[in-house]
């Protein structure tokens, strides 16, 4: 490993193809300072990241990449999206998307190692395959990030150049509960047992889901991601002792960022790992719990596009339904609300006119109840759902529509 002064980035970046393809650690984990100086470096370059943030290099000459669209890349006209599961990213940057340069955001060294911190991912593959056709590794040490195990760690000879910064995180604040999140989220919980695995992601109804839990022992996480909702449980003797709480990568508050740091209580795993549906469905009463845009009365979701435009893609939602369907009482749940408080217009409608980003979940969760799907039969699922879940305000249309589907 060499480190550099910033300055010198020009020296980390000589011999690269005309086009260079640069994978950069996404989510909250963007090594800024580093991704900076090479786009001012760089006259032409395609940047892969995932989930990218607000911020990330936009201007001609830079190819923006990704397999699941953040709000830096969203609507951009210059977005070149790869539809892929999470689990599958990986496999690309051996195929189709080969790295010549990965940028990566690190602790500082500990004992000839660092760590990768918030956001693990994709990252080791994307490390493995630079290394493999002779690409090069740069990382931003920096003293702010958290030095968490697993997959996170590297070693220093795995990097060929370094540069130490001193960059805040960006940092996610958990907003207020509202009380439509808090009915889905009580609904939600009372399905939830003690002893369960849980994945959830981030927003109100995830965060107001864990609220609903602390009266529940022995839980555990297995989850793509997880946020400061995790922690309250943790401080409050909810969480299995005994069993790591197992993630791919982190965002959230500081006080977390300081909690999971040297914290051998959570894991970073590799999302080949984390978001393998067999190691997810190997977890007794494993419980999913994701959000959609839409869903119709055959229970199909979409949580990818929004009138044909890509908006953010498939993430882990079909990995983590698929295995949570498959565990040994397990159950996925699509938990949203019925009314799309911005668009005006209901979450439930007879047929999705987008593609379908998942199907066939255990149940569908809104504020106004919970309609079973599994193991009912098409019409009693499409009853339950306009019954049970859609906004009263529709629910005559759909049953019009549901006649029109045969599901009358």
């Amino acid at each position: 490993m060499k480190t550099l002064d910033i300055s010198r980035i020009g020296e980390a970046l000589q011999g690269l193809p005309a086009v260079p393809r640069v994978v950069v650690t996404g989510n909250f984990g963007t090594p800024w300072t580093i991704l900076g100086a090479i786009d001012a470096t760089l006259p032409t370059y395609r940047l892969y990241t995932l989930n990218p943030q607000k911020g990330v290099p936009d201007r001609e000459g830079v190819i923006l990449e990704t397999s699941f669209v953040g709000p830096g890349m969203r609507k951009n006209p210059r977005l070149v999206y790869y539809p892929s599961r999470l689990s599958l990213v990986p496999r690309l940057f051996g195929s189709t998307l080969p790295p010549d340069v990965v940028v990566l955001h690190t602790s500082t060294p500990k004992d000839g190692t660092v760590s990768l911190g918030l956001e693990i991912n994709i990252l080791p593959a994307a490390i493995e395959a630079a290394r493999a056709r002779g690409g090069r590794v740069i990382v931003q040490m920096n003293p702010r990030m958290p030095y968490t195990y697993g997959d996170a760690v590297i070693k220093l000879e795995d990097v060929d150049y370094a540069f130490e910064v001193d960059e805040p995180l960006s940092t996610h604040a958990i907003a207020p509960l509202d009380d439509t999140s808090l009915s889905i989220g009580a609904a939600a919980a009372s399905r939830i047992v003690d002893g369960s695995s849980l994945q959830l992601g981030i927003g109100a109804v995830p965060d107001a889901v864990l609220h609903g839990l602390t009266e529940r022992r022995g839980l555990k996480v297995w989850s793509e991601m997880f946020s400061d909702g995790v922690l309250a449980l943790e401080r409050k003797g909810c969480m299995d002792p005994e069993t790591p709480l197992t993630c791919s990568f982190i965002f959230g508050s500081d006080e977390l960022y300081s909690w999971v740091d040297n914290n051998p209580r959570v894991l970073l795993l590799r999302s080949e790992t984390t978001n393998d549906p067999a190691n997810i469905s190997a977890r007794p009463l494993m419980t999913s719990i994701n959000t959609a845009l839409q869903i119709d009365l055959f229970a199909q979701a979409n949580a990818s596009r929004i009138k044909a435009r890509i908006h953010s893609g498939f993430g882990g939602q079909t990995d983590f339904i698929v295995g949570a369907l498959h565990s040994k009482g397990g159950q996925s749940l699509m938990a949203l609300r019925s009314w799309h408080p911005k668009a005006n217009v209901s979450t439930i409608v007879p047929l999705v006119d987008e593609p379908v980003t998942s199907f066939q979940p255990s149940a569908i969760v809104t504020e106004q109840g919970t309609a079973q799907i599994y193991g009912l039969d098409e019409k009693t699922q499409a009853a339950n759902i306009i019954t049970n879940a859609a906004h009263p305000s529709v629910r005559e249309e759909l049953w019009e529509e549901a006649g029109g589907l045969g599901l009358v």
